[in-house]
Parts: structure tokens; C-alpha cells; sequence
């Protein structure tokens, strides 16, 4: 558990994967933020640790270290994706990290699966976990890294959809795309929003 009194300059990143906590979820579609922040745990050389401030509210398994030469805390929370917004502000309150240095790794139905693509801003379209972050920090200008999951088929509903795993066509090719996508992660510290897109918005 880290301690309460720690506190870091601004020059710190806070990269957080959304998903759903616990075996049942892990290869779900609405788990892709998890299983990129994992492949950057694997970067960083640690292991995730539990991160329980009562006075900052940040339940999660957190990893402090560098990536692409950069200071950064990477964050999975520990509630439920609808509710992942209080411990987003926990930690950002915790560390003192300004919110345009707030990167947020999702899953994104409405871009085709393995593509990535990045942004700073803009609404939730339609994603729990987003309007959750958006609520509790009280800005929508924190950076996100979209990981696509494509559109559900026939009338299936999306929210069923992306409690489901990925098929098995898809997992053919998902640790690749999991992994092109902590790429842009690093390319988005190391060289800035404009840069990254330029590199990943054309794949």
C-alpha cells in the first residue's frame, strides 16, 4: 500500500486503464484498457500494488515508474467500470497531477477492432466508465487512448457486446493490437497528442 503523505511534482503522468475488476471480465471487449495497461506494467518492470488513500477515495492497483523517459503512475481501479471515476480523481488529487496530463485507455465501439486512435476532450459517447471520469474530475480535457472494438452484429446490444469476450478470430490478432496500443501510450508521453496521431491515426 502506498503511503499517505507521498506527493509528486507535476511532471508526473497518470495513465489509467478502464475495465471491470475480477477473472469474470478479463477477456471482455470493456476490459481493453486493462489489458493495455498491463502490457505497460510488463515496460515499467513492476507489478501493480494496491492503492487505498481513505482521505483521497483511490482505490486501485497502481505502478509507479518511467515510460518513454517520462515519470508515470500507470492505474487500474478497483470499482466497477460506471464507477471508475472516483478513484481517476483519487489518485489525481493523491499524486497532484494537472488534468491534461490524465491519459485514459478504453475501449472504443465505434472504431474498428485493433485500431487506435487519440484525442484530448470531447463527450463519452455513450461509455459508462468516460462519463463517470468526466463527472468526478469535473473537466472532459484529460487525453484518451481509444482502443477499438468494433460494432456489435445484427441488433445484438452494445452493452452485451462488450461484457463479451473477444471472439476467437480477434484473439488471433489481440496481443498484437494490445500491445500497437501501448505504443501509442509511450509515442503520446514521450512525444505529444499532435505527434502520436500523426503516427497511429493512419492505421
Amino acid at each position: 500500500m502506498c503511503g499517505e503523505g507521498v506527493r509528486v511534482s507535476a511532471d508526473m503522468w497518470l495513465v489509467v486503464g478502464l475495465g471491470n475488476p475480477g477473472p469474470k471480465y478479463e477477456g471482455n471487449r470493456h476490459n481493453a484498457g486493462f489489458m493495455v495497461l498491463d502490457v505497460l506494467a510488463g515496460r515499467v518492470g513492476g507489478a501493480f500494488k494496491a492503492h487505498r488513500s481513505k482521505l483521497f477515495g483511490s482505490r486501485s492497483d497502481v505502478l509507479e515508474g518511467r515510460l518513454a523517459g517520462e515519470r508515470v503512475v500507470l492505474a487500474k481501479p478497483r470499482s466497477f467500470m460506471n464507477e471508475s471515476g472516483g478513484p481517476v480523481r483519487g489518485l489525481r488529487d493523491f499524486y497532484k497531477v494537472p488534468v491534461e496530463r490524465v491519459v485514459v485507455v478504453h475501449d472504443e465501439l465505434d472504431i474498428p477492432f485493433g485500431a487506435v486512435r487519440l484525442k484530448k476532450g470531447g463527450g463519452d459517447n455513450g461509455h459508462n466508465g468516460l462519463r463517470s471520469v468526466t463527472r468526478s474530475l469535473g473537466d472532459r480535457e484529460y487525453l484518451r487512448v481509444r482502443f477499438g472494438v468494433g460494432r456489435p452484429p445484427g441488433r445484438m446490444d452494445a452493452a452485451s457486446f462488450v461484457l463479451r469476450d473477444f471472439s476467437a478470430a480477434e484473439r488471433r490478432d489481440l496481443g498484437v493490437e494490445v500491445e500497437r496500443a501501448a505504443d501509442a501510450v509511450e509515442a503520446l508521453l514521450g512525444d505529444g497528442l499532435a505527434a502520436a496521431q500523426n503516427a497511429y491515426h493512419s492505421g
